[in-house]
């Protein structure tokens, strides 16, 4: 049977009271860098449950006109998708700027449309674990539970941190803990080598958008991290622990005291997937790792090269070539390598990147690429890769093809792999 025809959406614009509208003769643009166009039919999909679409400030809607065949640009506001995870947008919205446009806050803004009776977003589906969802979830059921925490553990100052952020900020890492499912979060690292731009938990007064998170606020001993993780592994048939989340600097600076905890975890019989989220700025911390009972790491990327990869990051005391070591080393040891790859479409999707993602796997041998969305305003985004230079995008979905045909090894993910 013949698969069934995409549609073509049609473009949303939102007044300035919030209403969101579609375009009765617009057609749904996208961006992808620099190039603007329609959305190819493989690279939309229906509007994910748990996602969310708002408008955009000073940013006027795009669509196209299929008469003239040309854009036009209204006065109205753009409107933009967060897709829920487990989701890699294909697109961007599509707008024109107004000169004094507020930077936007730290999001992925994903080309959003209507059409035959749902809306559209430039997104592909790229893991089809549930992990970070919660539709059938009471709220009441994710607060009982971190009281619970609490309760259980009342001098324990991460479980204390850790339910403040399920409670407070939503985060989804903390939720599950409190849930006792899935993957759970072992912030440590109050310090960072990294300045990120788009940094969760700290930014610089003028960088003119606020971080969602706050910062971990003090170091915890090994006790209150292995308190946690037996109390995780009590309620979880297949637990995973990660170091290295959103509230946090970088683990590897706080890698002697994570190779302290596992050992006292595995010591005891401890199972589970243990792994380590990470800038890779530390290859000597591989070999400790390991021996110490950590079972993989995720090294996050905006680029495979090193002049937008240090562009983004703006590490302090390492380089690029330090990650490079890091991975190789990692592989060399036996840990499982993903690659938590901050995908851009119109940068990441160019043959300049592909190539140096290719040269990478062949040299140093990662394992997994998450494809995890940018969360950062487009256009402080693309002035901040302007000067690296990108050839046109090859598109989503050709992009994983070509990779996984070049890398036959890898697998393509959203989530931290369970490794039984």
């Amino acid at each position: 049977m013949a698969s069934k025809k995409k549609p073509q959406p049609r473009m949303l614009f939102a007044t300035p009271d919030g209403e969101i509208f579609d375009h009765p003769d617009l057609l749904l643009m996208c961006r992808r860098g620099d190039e603007f166009g329609l959305p190819r039919p493989d690279e939309i999909t229906p509007l994910p449950a748990e996602s969310e679409f708002f408008m955009l400030p000073g940013r006027h809607a795009m669509g196209y006109n299929q008469e003239t065949g040309q854009a036009e640009v209204m006065e109205e506001l753009a409107v933009a998708a967060f897709a829920s995870p487990g989701h890699t947008l294909s697109g961007i919205s599509a707008y024109e700027s107004d000169d004094d446009a507020p930077i936007l806050p730290l999001l992925s803004y994903g080309a959003i449309g209507y059409a035959n009776g749902k809306f559209w977003v430039c997104a592909k589906k790229v893991d089809e674990d549930k992990r970070q969802i919660f539709k059938n979830i009471p709220p009441d059921r994710v607060e009982a539970g971190a009281h619970n925490l609490i309760s259980e553990m009342p001098e324990n100052r991460l479980v204390n941190h850790l339910a403040g952020c399920a409670l407070a900020s939503g985060c989804p890492a903390a939720k599950n803990l409190a849930l006792g499912r899935f993957e759970c979060p072992l912030p440590t690292a109050q310090a960072c080598n990294a300045r990120c731009v788009g940094c969760i938990s700290e930014q610089p007064e003028d960088s003119g958008f606020p971080s969602p998170q706050c910062r971990i606020s003090f170091t915890p001993t090994a006790e209150e991290i292995v308190q946690i993780m037996r109390r995780h592994e009590s309620r979880e048939r297949r637990p995973i622990f990660s170091f290295g989340q959103g509230c946090e600097g970088e683990p590897l600076t706080e890698a002697e005291l994570i190779c302290d905890s596992i050992k006292q975890y595995r010591a005891d019989g401890g199972t589970g997937t243990v792994n380590v989220n990470t800038n890779g700025s530390l290859h000597q911390t591989m070999p400790a790792l390991k021996i110490a009972g950590v079972n993989s790491i995720r090294v996050s990327l905006n680029s495979a090269r090193k002049g937008p990869y240090e562009a983004y990051y703006r590490p302090k005391g390492y380089t690029f070539e330090d990650v490079r070591e890091t991975i190789a080393k990692a592989h060399d040891v036996g840990l499982f390598v993903s690659l938590n790859l901050l995908y851009f479409p119109g940068i990441t999707d160019t043959e300049e990147e592909f190539d140096a993602l290719v040269e990478l796997g062949e040299s140093c041998r990662y394992d997994f690429i998450q494809l995890r969305n940018l969360n950062l305003d487009p256009e402080l985004y693309l002035k901040l890769m302007k000067p690296f230079g990108h050839s046109p995008c090859m598109g989503f979905m050709n992009f994983k093809r070509r990779l996984k045909k070049a890398l036959p090894w890898i697998e393509y993910g959203y989530f931290n792999p369970f490794l039984g």
